[in-house]
């Protein structure tokens, strides 16, 4: 194999191209050049490698072993050139292209989502923002790896090549269908804990803020599901006896239809607070502080 010194970086960009798309044409689409020179620049690769890199199939070309393994380490590496080089371009919002990934929690993505959509289509209608999922498991690792340029859930500290900001003080409500025992009278503990609760967790865990609470007082809740998806909430509630103790600008959010109503819980839950976390890298870069701009007001007006 060659070594880098002697490797035209240029035709990494082919490789990328053809490694996404396992098509030439449509690479030489993606590239703006011509198939002839793409064709020509994996010739050029295949002789510098000592690897034919992608095998002709009927519809397209499959990667060789070789370059399955370099797919991943030459989209990340172009990718970061283009984070870096991004940090000396001017910005504006108004005709920039670009795409943003970003890495929210699933309450992250309801709260802000919407809103911070919104505010995009009116001041960058040509940028894309494209959301995957992170939790305090994950986050600092997709960010890591660049495969996010920020992440907001609730997080721990980050490690000292990462800046935290916090976001979104959040307090609690009790959510239940508008008939439910439980929605007359007074909420006591008693009351509180003697119907089945619904947990939401992505993560599987059967330890909520609510369960933490109870404990200290010697007392503890009888759950009837753990769900993993938000989405799924509402329907249960209404079909079920159970109650559900959650964000209150999500219950307050679900509650609009007036199938279900939010009381407040017996017990004072301790405030959360979604934090943003990024890479000290992009700092100085135009777009990405623009955007960092948009969820911080975004999140003071939630």
């Amino acid at each position: 194999m060659t070594e880098l010194s002697q490797l035209d970086l240029n035709l990494l960009r082919v490789f990328d191209a053809v490694a996404r798309e396992r098509h030439v044409t449509r690479a030489a689409h993606r590239l703006n050049l011509s198939q002839p020179a793409v064709s020509n620049a994996l010739a050029r690769l295949r002789a510098a490698l000592g690897d034919e890199l992608f095998l002709r199939r009927p519809g397209g070309v499959e990667p060789t072993a070789l370059a399955t393994a370099l797919a991943v380490p030459v989209a990340e590496a172009l990718d970061r050139l283009a984070d870096a080089l991004a940090v000396q371009a001017p910005f504006e919002p108004a005709t920039a292209r670009r795409v943003f990934t970003v890495a929210f929690s699933e309450y992250a993505e309801a709260a802000l989502a919407p809103r911070v959509l919104e505010r995009m289509a009116r001041e960058a209608p040509g940028c894309l923002l494209a959301i995957r999922h992170a939790d305090r498991t994950n986050a600092e690792a997709l960010l890591e790896r660049g495969e996010a340029q920020l992440a907001i859930a609730v997080l721990p500290e980050p490690g000292a090549l990462y800046t935290r900001l916090r976001l979104l003080p959040e307090a609690f409500l009790t959510l239940m269908r508008a008939d439910h025992p439980l929605a007359e009278g007074e909420l006591t503990l008693e009351r509180f804990t003697s119907v089945p609760h619904l947990l939401h967790s992505p993560n599987g865990s059967r330890d909520g803020a609510v369960d933490v609470i109870l404990a200290a007082q010697g007392l503890s809740r009888r759950l009837g599901a753990v769900v993993a998806h938000l989405s799924a909430v509402p329907e249960i509630l209404e079909r079920t006896e159970m109650i559900m103790t959650l964000s209150a600008r999500l219950a307050a959010q679900m509650a609009t239809g007036g199938h279900l109503i939010t009381r407040e819980p017996p017990i004072n839950v301790r405030h959360t607070r979604l934090s943003m976390i990024f890479h000290r890298r992009f700092e100085g870069d135009p777009g990405h502080a623009w955007l960092r701009r948009l969820l911080l007001a975004e999140a003071r007006e939630a």
